[in-house]
């Protein structure tokens, strides 16, 4: 690791083969920028950070408790946000990710306007998000290292050697904001060609995760929406595949690549598999079809008719062209899904479930384990899941199994606030406080996400913040909800200015213009109240 005394010597000394030409060019001022400015490229970040994730997943194959979190962030403030309270609170940015939603750049990033999460958006908005993100982040290190580059300055001019070399042991040791992203790359927006075009332009921006799921592109529906259309296996590893060949066309050797199934609750498909002979994954995917056998081929006129076992069968077609697949197949499906996915160059699974329910996706984790041992989920701790609703009725049934008495509640209106503090509530709250580590204990997740956690927090602190300052409270509002809030708990962005990049502005000019340098943060920078 090159230390910062020797990046100013390496500056120093590139300067001084430039005699008598570089001589405004300060070696000192050239390493603090080079320290500000550690990633050069998206390239760099999906390589530095594609590492983060492959020494997570071994750390949690050696003990489930070191699962890895992250929440869903739609613009790059609201990312940066993020990582700077988690190394406030936390100190380390270590198992915490950032997750990219293509639900929140459907509805929030494109150019289009709002778009429900079906794959209209442009595709070109989600690397854009991704480089957006990385831009935001690497602005979060160029301002927390300016500032102890001046808290250097300031205990050298003050003859304070001891935090001096405090300082400079932190800046040899910092931590950069910049952490891994798992992007959603939806149905791959096309086919395995076009999978493979976005996917270079998503490692360039900087992601080292993508995660593709095994709908048709162009009928994709939210995971938790009805109508979810799923592909053949082999239509779904070509484009598994192709993002491999992005990964190592450009070098990020140890990029992860997430396979998520839609199949628990999909239950069509718009083609029927190519087989070869029965029993290969082709005829598996087509033994799940609901279908009814014939005995006449005139039945079957304009139909399509598949031989299973020597019985001529007719799968159900609907009016729209899709085929159905058989009513409690979903399970069954997602195993092979998963199983089919790993031993063709998948390192991560995503499950879609309707419910956050531990020993529902533990018992198919269970089935695939037994082909794959160290099989690992991403999970989808999803807002669409009403979670106070779903832990109290798990609960209340588990009492129920238990003969408890339940006479107290009603099951159909568990939600009520008339429960929050009842013994079921609280045991129900218990329980969603640990769904993270008790899933990643009992159900193999490795990784929890919240997809769009930050598209209901806008919503619900804009709705905080116009009920009072439109109303009776006026100015009060803002000041005793929000202003007020940020100075007593230290949120970085109540001075805003210096958030914005103001301070590493001020220190260029200086670096630049040495005294002639017209700054922004004198005496009468409004900022200076926040100093206290």
């Amino acid at each position: 690791m090159t230390t910062y005394q020797d990046s100013i010597a390496q500056a120093q000394s590139l300067i001084g083969s430039h005699p008598g030409t570089w001589d405004g060019i300060n070696a000192e001022s050239v390493a603090r920028m080079k320290l500000q400015n550690r990633f050069n490229t998206g390239l760099d970040i999906a390589k530095y950070t594609a590492g983060i994730m492959r020494r997570d997943m071994a750390a949690y194959d050696l003990d489930p408790a070191n699962y890895t979190q992250s929440l869903g962030c739609w613009h790059g403030f609201i990312g940066q946000q993020k990582l700077i309270a988690i190394k406030k609170h936390f100190g380390t940015t270590k198992q915490k990710y950032l997750y990219l939603s293509g639900w929140m750049v459907a509805a929030l990033r494109s150019d289009f306007g709002p778009l429900p999460d079906q794959s209209m958006h442009e595709k070109t908005s989600v690397a854009a998000l991704i480089e957006e993100l990385y831009t935001f982040l690497k602005q979060a290190d160029a301002r927390e290292l300016g500032m102890m580059f001046r808290d250097l300055d300031k205990a050298r001019e003050t003859g304070n050697a001891v935090e001096a070399q405090r300082l400079t042991h932190a800046i040899d040791n910092y931590e950069t904001h910049v952490v891994p992203i798992i992007a959603d790359i939806d149905a791959g927006f096309g086919n395995a060609e076009a999978t493979y075009l976005l996917a270079k332009k998503m490692i360039e921006a900087g992601a080292c995760a993508l995660q593709i799921e095994n709908q048709v592109s162009d009928e994709k529906q939210c995971g938790h929406q009805d109508g979810k259309v799923t592909v053949p296996h082999e239509d779904f590893l070509a484009k598994v595949r192709a993002c491999r060949y992005a990964f190592l066309e450009l070098g990020v050797d140890d990029g992860v690549i997430v396979t998520r199934t839609d199949s628990l609750g999909a239950g069509l498909t718009k083609q029927i598999a190519y087989s070869k002979e029965p029993g290969d994954i082709g005829d598996q995917y087509n033994s799940f079809l609901d279908c009814e056998e014939i005995s006449d081929i005139a039945q079957a006129n304009g139909d399509v008719i598949i031989n299973r076992g020597g019985k001529l069968l007719k799968p159900k077609r609907l009016p729209s062209n899709l085929f159905q697949f058989r009513e409690g197949t979903g399970a069954d499906r997602c195993v092979l899904d998963c199983i089919t996915s790993l031993q063709n160059g998948a390192d991560l699974l995503w499950i879609e479930t309707e419910k956050p329910h531990i020993e529902q996706i533990a018992s198919m984790v269970d089935r695939i384990r037994e082909v794959i041992p160290n099989a690992k989920l991403v999970y989808n701790n999803s807002p669409s899941f009403n979670w106070t609703l779903n832990f109290r009725q798990q609960v209340y049934d588990a009492w129920v199994e238990a003969g408890k008495d339940v006479s107290a509640y009603d099951r159909a209106k568990l939600m009520s606030a008339d429960y929050d503090a009842t013994d079921l509530g609280l045991e129900a709250d218990e329980k969603i406080r640990t769904f993270q580590k008790d899933a990643a204990a009992r159900a193999g997740i490795f990784h929890h996400l919240i997809t769009l956690p930050t598209y209901h927090t806008a919503a619900l602190s804009t709705d905080n913040l116009a009920k009072e300052y439109f109303g009776a409270a006026g100015m009060l509002g803002y000041v005793e909800g929000v202003q007020r809030k940020e100075i007593r708990q230290g949120i970085a962005c109540v001075k805003h200015q210096n958030m914005s990049g103001s301070d590493i502005g001020d220190d260029h000019k200086d670096y630049f213009a040495g005294e002639a340098a017209l700054k922004a943060g004198g005496v009468h920078n409004t900022m200076n109240q926040f100093a206290a």
